[in-house]
């Protein structure tokens, strides 16, 4: 098995980061929305830049950064700090296939977004469900910081508890 390559989502790439995403819903539950169409949940609107990471040419991991839409991860860090929105960008839509998740994968996602996110002076805030525990563990790792508990709404009237974390570097 080759070393992970992260690089910038391309229009080829959609379909292997769908598959990949329904093997990660099929394993984790992750998305809790979205698989029905993955290819769209993809690529939402709102997409500022997106990655994949790849081995062995297929396509084992996604993450992007999208402009804000209403995320409670938005309204907390305003309310802390009295940004504006425009200089707020999202962290969003991360996932790793489970047989490669001991290889930095979703490290290596998080900082291209990272990268991208400080060379265009965004604060980066995300929300994560609280069940996704490996990936609390990810962020906090690496230094995001937690600014407050909300409900990640879905379905029809669905909800869930989350987290809300911003960037370091913000």
């Amino acid at each position: 098995m080759s070393d992970p390559v992260v690089r910038l989502l391309e229009d080829a790439d959609v379909p292997g980061a769908a598959a990949a995403l329904v093997e990660v819903h099929a394993t984790d539950g992750y998305p809790v929305e979205g698989v029905a169409q993955p290819e769209a949940w993809i690529r939402p609107a709102g997409v500022v830049r997106a990655w994949v990471a790849e081995v062995d040419q297929q396509i084992v991991g996604h993450v992007a950064i999208t402009k804000p839409e209403g995320e409670r991860a938005v309204s907390l860090w305003q309310q802390q700090t009295g940004e504006s929105e425009d200089s707020i960008a999202v962290l969003a839509r991360l996932f790793v296939v489970r047989s490669v998740r001991k290889q930095a994968v979703g490290e290596g996602l998080m900082r291209a977004a990272m990268d991208y996110a400080k060379a265009h002076d965004f604060h980066l805030v995300l929300d994560v469900l609280t069940k996704d525990a490996s990936a609390i563990r990810l962020y906090e790792r690496l230094g995001w910081r937690f600014i407050g508990d909300a409900s990640h709404r879905f379905g029809a009237d669905e909800q869930a508890p989350a987290k809300c974390y911003v960037w370091p570097a913000s």
